[in-house]
């Protein structure tokens, strides 16, 4: 594995790897863009691309311009010797660690804003959230040049924000969501689940029981999102240490409110515990009632 964090040198070894065999024309690239502090979840994307391409990479890159102020950047965890040894084990070919210089040289004004759907779920709650992250995906499909790229379904807004840059800048590459991965407990998997005290991290479940909840409303016939709403809200309210900043049911690629859900939508809910803001969302399957169930396969 080859770690990497100069971009001309990673756009060598790129065409390198591509040109090493007969099947060049045909050997395809996946790719996962991380932050780092990996964890199984991260493991479950690299999996995926290991399976369905011939040459994989993976970036870490904490992304200085999709957070505020007054947000975790500074401590946002780095285990860059540790998540290397991971990525290794998982039989990636590639790691780009590039710095901030390298992503954003003096002088760089240039930024990619996906008007809309950026404004909404975590965007709204974070105002210039999704122009950093659609800006650095950007520069990073640019840069990688992918086939495939991976990410995690608990990152539904994120994933619906990418998929309409995508589409509208004509990137040639296919955005690839991978379920997401849970403690046994159910508890969606996070690399800041690690600010998480003993205490917090028994209140944090409640994210994952709240929509479990609901869940279990809509396999009885129950589809108006109002009612589902009310069921997460009620039930976050049994742990009074949460804090709530939204719950919603929207339609996953646009992310705007629906009232029924008997066609499919995305229920999410973000929510403070103690300092730490965690995110989690469940899937809801259209028509037949069959949902997405935390920590469990669809039956």
């Amino acid at each position: 594995m080859q770690i990497l964090s100069d971009i001309a040198e990673l756009r060598t070894t790129l065409r390198q790897l591509r040109s090493g065999s007969e099947r060049a024309t045909h050997r395809s690239v996946g790719f996962v863009p991380t932050m780092g502090a990996l964890h199984a979840g991260h493991r479950s994307l690299v999996q995926a691309a290991r399976q369905r391409c011939d040459i994989v990479v993976a970036s870490i890159f904490v992304n200085p311009t999709q957070f505020a102020p007054h947000e975790d950047f500074s401590r946002y965890p780095r285990t860059l010797a540790e998540d290397c040894q991971m990525l290794e084990a998982e039989g990636v070919d590639v790691v780009f660690t590039p710095t901030a210089e390298a992503m954003y040289p003096p002088g760089a004004s240039t930024f990619v804003e996906v008007e809309g759907v950026s404004d909404r779920l975590d965007g709204a709650s974070r105002p210039g959230h999704f122009r950093g992250v659609a800006t650095v995906v950007a520069k990073l499909f640019h840069i990688v040049q992918p086939g495939l790229a991976f990410f995690g379904q608990k990152d539904a807004a994120q994933v619906a924000v990418l998929r309409k840059m995508v589409r509208d800048l004509d990137f040639p590459l296919e955005i690839i969501v991978c379920p997401t991965v849970r403690e046994p407990d159910g508890l969606a998997m996070s690399s800041r689940n690690r600010y998480l005290s003993a205490v917090e991290r028994r209140q944090a479940l409640t994210l994952s029981r709240a929509l479990h909840a609901a869940e279990i409303q809509v396999t009885r016939g129950e589809h108006r999102a109002s009612a589902l709403l009310q069921t997460v809200r009620a039930t976050l309210q049994e742990e009074p240490a949460i804090r709530v900043d939204y719950i919603a049911a929207v339609d996953p690629d646009t992310l705007l409110p629906i009232e029924n859900v008997a066609s499919g939508a995305l229920l999410a809910v973000a929510a403070y515990v103690g300092t730490t803001r965690l995110i989690d969302n469940v899937l809801l399957a259209a028509a037949t009632g069959n949902t997405v169930v935390p920590g469990k396969k669809k039956s």
